[in-house]
């Protein structure tokens, strides 16, 4: 769930995203401690499948498992087929509107990450996120989430108040979310907020832990 851009170095079949490309060493650095212990990861919203890649043999003691809506599994399964690992899935079909949980025969999940999922799609599809993810979450189990926030209702930055405005404009429904209300979501699921990461670009990662 990424803007897309064509890249010069790389083939049409591949969807690439300048910001996964440009983000994906910081938020290791925040998985590698916060899924240490994990064993079964689900990203919801893999969009161009540029994170699966760099973040599955990274993380090589857990099954990262891809999932988006149907039309980007071509551009994911393409990533995947030059950037192999034995323990990165292809995608699930898994769509916000309507999707039950997915099972997969690795097991259940004690892990989800989601990136730059919440300002995409509309606020009903982010609380039914965390109440899928709080009901389906083992106890100890552990929810990443990364994308750009709001603090008290404020932006963070002038690039940021500007990249909601667009987003508005774009989908009415859309926007970047407040930290706070996050919380307060994760709350009512039985997910408790235990860290919040700055990152590069005015971005964060909230680490919730289900209790």
């Amino acid at each position: 769930m990424h803007p897309f851009t064509p890249h010069p170095d790389t083939p049409a079949e591949r969807p690439f995203s300048q910001a996964c490309a440009n983000n994906q060493a910081p938020i290791l650095a925040v998985l590698e401690q916060a899924f240490a212990d994990r064993r079964q990861v689900l990203e919801i919203g893999s969009g161009t499948g540029q994170h699966s890649v760099y973040m599955a043999p990274r993380l090589p003691q857990l099954v990262w498992q891809t999932s988006d809506l149907p039309e980007h599994h071509a551009g994911i399964l393409a990533w995947h087929a030059t950037q192999p690992a034995t323990n990165l899935r292809a995608p699930l079909a898994f769509d916000l509107h309507s999707s039950s949980w997915p099972q997969t025969a690795d097991g259940a999940f004690d892990a989800v990450f989601t990136s730059n999922t919440c300002h995409i799609v509309a606020w009903p599809l982010v609380e039914r996120m965390f109440a899928l993810v709080g009901a389906h979450l083992p106890t100890g189990g552990v929810f990443a989430v990364y994308g750009p926030f709001n603090y008290r209702g404020q932006f963070t930055s002038d690039s940021n108040r500007a990249f909601d405005a667009w987003l508005r404009q774009r989908d009415a429904a859309s926007g970047i979310r407040d930290q706070e209300a996050l919380q307060a979501l994760g709350s009512l699921h039985g997910l408790e907020l235990v860290q919040d990461h700055a990152m590069p670009a005015n971005n964060r990662t909230l680490v919730f832990r289900k209790g």
